[in-house]
């Protein structure tokens, strides 16, 4: 018997993060007169803004509640409360709460983005700016810190409270900061090749969230692409375009993460959690979560998690 499923269709409303147009104050950002170079954003969950998305601008990423699943270019991984990503120029991501309380949480992300090329001029004429150029090289892969929990929430509300030249010491500050920081990894592989069609990545937007909020139900590239309009190997070059993967890969990946954080939040059996996130036969589920985390669920388990993602 088939899973009933909701059929793929784009939103209604565009990508919010994508133009000034619909950087809504509304939405948590500030008024354009008083943005500046450096913008400051909050927001809780659920809203319009947490989406698969990309746009210009730098973006650094401290989630303050909720724990579930990031998706940053190709890398799927998991986050919670201190996980702190800095991502570059049109390169896609979103974060999904899995354990949101009814009604939401109020706040959830704090934002700080910025753009390139001021930052790259005035390097060349600023040599102490140079500092801050490794780093924007790394960010086009997504960088996800670790230990920096509290300062950089600290770093964000010294920056949201200042304006004019104030504010921008104090963000130079913090960059310095992550510029010197050892403790991180880059998250994903290749860069991908971001839809400039709102209409496609609104599609790209609805798949990702039927995934992984139906992990159970069987999905198949053929009735996606049906649904779209597309033949199969259109679909599939669109997919991998848009997402680094493979369909059936991006599938995996999203159900044995999900497998991880099951494993590490209860004690329920291993045969049980396989099943739950999607997969009908126990020697299937073994044989991808040893070639996406390095070792057998079991292992994972007895490993515990010290960090969110392991070797996502």
């Amino acid at each position: 018997m088939t899973a009933k499923t909701t059929p793929v269709s784009p939103r209604q409303t565009k990508p919010e993060l994508e133009h000034d147009y619909v950087r809504s104050p509304e939405l948590g950002y500030e008024p354009p007169e008083t943005a500046g170079f450096i913008r400051c954003l909050s927001h809780g969950f659920p809203t319009p803004l947490a989406r698969w998305h990309y746009h210009d601008e730098y973006e650094l990423h401290l989630i303050t509640a909720t724990s579930g699943k990031v998706f940053v270019g190709d890398w799927i991984g998991q986050f919670q409360p201190g996980h702190l990503v800095l991502t570059g120029p049109r390169l896609p991501h979103n974060w999904i709460s899995m354990d949101l309380p009814e009604g939401g949480v109020p706040l959830r992300d704090l934002v700080i983005q910025f753009s390139h090329a001021p930052l790259v001029a005035s390097s060349e004429h600023i040599p102490e700016l140079r500092e801050v150029l490794p780093l924007l090289e790394r960010a086009r892969h997504g960088i996800e810190f670790f230990g920096m929990h509290a300062p950089a929430a600290e770093h964000w509300h010294r920056i949201k409270s200042r304006q004019g030249l104030a504010r921008f010491g104090a963000f130079c500050e913090f960059l310095s900061e992550l510029a010197q920081c050892t403790d991180f990894r880059l998250l994903s592989s290749t860069q991908l090749q971001s839809e400039d069609n709102d209409t496609q990545l609104d599609q790209i937007n609805a798949i990702v969230s039927r995934i992984t909020d139906h992990l159970a139900e069987p999905l198949s590239a053929a009735d996606l692409a049906q649904e779209l309009g597309m033949t199969e190997s259109r679909f599939s070059r669109f997919f991998r375009r848009a997402t680094g993967n493979t369909f059936t890969d991006f599938v995996n990946l999203v159900r044995v993460n999900r497998a991880c954080q099951l494993l590490m939040e209860s004690e329920r059996y291993i045969t049980h959690i396989a099943y739950d996130v999607g997969f009908n036969n126990m020697a299937n589920f073994n044989r991808r979560f040893l070639d996406i985390k390095g070792m057998t669920p079991s292992e994972y388990r007895k490993q515990g998690a010290g960090r969110f993602g392991g070797k996502a």
